[in-house]
C-alpha cells in the first residue's frame, strides 16, 4: 500500500471513529426490547418433544421471558435444572416463573422453591385447584393457610409465591366470593396474584376495577383474548375483545411487574404461529 492509500484509509477510518458513538447509540436503542413473557403452557403438545428446538423458535420471535410448568422431581420436560439453565443462558432468554398444582406445595415444595430460585425464577404460582379442591368455602380457607406457608418457604429463596385465577374463583358459595376469601386470608407480603385477565374477563368482572379491589398486589398477569363468538372462547392477542389499551393503562395500579401471553387452545393453528401473532401486536402496543 502507497503512502497516499495508506493517509486516504487511515482518514477515513478516524472519522468513522469520531461518528461511531452516535451510531452505536441508535443501533443499541433500536435493539431495546420491553419485557415480554410467555407461558409455555401454550406450547405443551410441542415442546416436551424437543424443548431446546422449541425455546429456540420462541427466542426467535422475540419473547425473552418464560413461565414454566410441569415440574417434575428436579426436572423440566426431561432436562435437569442444570441443563435448562444452560439452554435458557444460551439463549437469552429468563425463567421469571413457574405453575405448581396444590399438590406440590404440600409434597417437597422446599426442593421446589429451591429448584425454582437455581433456575432464577421470580415466582412460583398455585396453577389451578380441582373440583374436589374447592368445593367450599372452608376450602379455599385451607387453600389460603397452604398458600401461607408456600409463601414463607418461597421467601427463604428470595422468590415471591403466587396465586393464578381462573373464573370459578368468582362464583359465589354461601355468599362469599373465593377470591376475596383467598385474598383476604392470605399475607399479602407472602402471596400475590397472577391475575389471568381472560378469566377476569370470562368471570364477567372488569379487569381494571379488579385491580382497584387489590391494587399493588397483582404483580404479574396472563395476558390472553377472547374471541368473539357466543362460546367466548381463546383467542390470540388482538385478535379478540379484550381492551388491552385500557387494561395496560391501569398496570401501576395493578402493581404489575411481569406479563406472559398465553393462549390455552389455538384451534388447530400452529402455537408458535400464535404466540407470533400475539407478540406482534404487543409490540406494536406502547405498553
Amino acid at each position: 500500500m502507497d503512502r497516499r492509500k495508506f493517509i486516504q484509509q487511515g482518514a477515513l477510518l478516524g472519522a468513522s471513529v469520531a461518528v461511531a458513538p452516535a451510531v452505536l447509540m441508535d443501533s443499541l436503542e433500536a435493539k431495546k426490547v420491553k419485557e415480554l413473557g410467555v407461558q409455555l403452557y401454550t406450547l405443551r403438545n410441542i415442546i416436551k418433544k424437543d424443548p431446546e428446538g422449541v425455546l429456540k423458535k420462541v427466542a426467535g420471535i422475540g419473547f425473552n421471558s418464560l413461565e414454566f410448568f410441569e415440574y417434575n422431581e428436579g426436572k423440566y420436560f426431561g432436562k435437569t435444572i442444570k441443563e435448562m439453565r444452560q439452554i435458557l443462558d444460551g439463549l437469552g432468554l429468563k425463567a421469571l416463573s413457574s405453575h405448581h398444582s396444590k399438590t406440590s406445595l404440600t409434597k417437597d415444595f422446599e426442593r421446589v422453591a429451591a429448584d425454582s430460585a437455581a433456575l432464577g425464577q421470580k415466582y412460583c404460582n398455585l396453577a389451578y385447584l380441582t373440583d374436589a379442591e374447592r368445593g367450599s368455602i372452608d376450602d379455599y380457607k385451607r387453600v389460603a393457610e397452604l398458600l401461607n406457608k408456600a409463601g414463607e418457604i418461597c421467601k427463604k429463596y428470595g422468590i415471591q409465591m403466587g396465586y393464578h385465577n381462573h373464573a370459578f374463583e368468582f362464583d359465589v358459595i354461601d355468599g362469599q366470593v373465593p377470591m376475596d376469601v383467598l385474598l383476604s386470608n392470605t399475607d399479602a407480603n407472602l402471596v400475590k396474584m397472577e391475575a389471568d385477565l381472560y378469566w377476569v374477563s370470562k368471570a364477567g368482572m372488569d379487569p381494571v376495577e379488579f385491580f382497584k379491589k387489590h391494587a399493588g398486589r397483582i404483580e404479574l398477569w396472563h395476558v390472553k383474548d377472547m374471541d368473539n363468538t357466543p362460546q367466548k372462547s381463546f383467542s390470540e392477542v388482538g385478535n379478540g375483545t379484550i381492551d388491552w389499551v385500557k387494561i395496560f393503562k391501569a398496570k401501576k395500579i395493578s402493581g404489575m411487574k411481569h406479563f406472559f401471553v398465553e393462549q390455552d387452545d389455538t384451534k388447530g393453528r400452529d402455537p408458535l404461529e400464535s404466540i407470533a401473532m400475539s407478540y406482534k401486536y404487543l409490540k406494536a402496543m406502547n405498553y
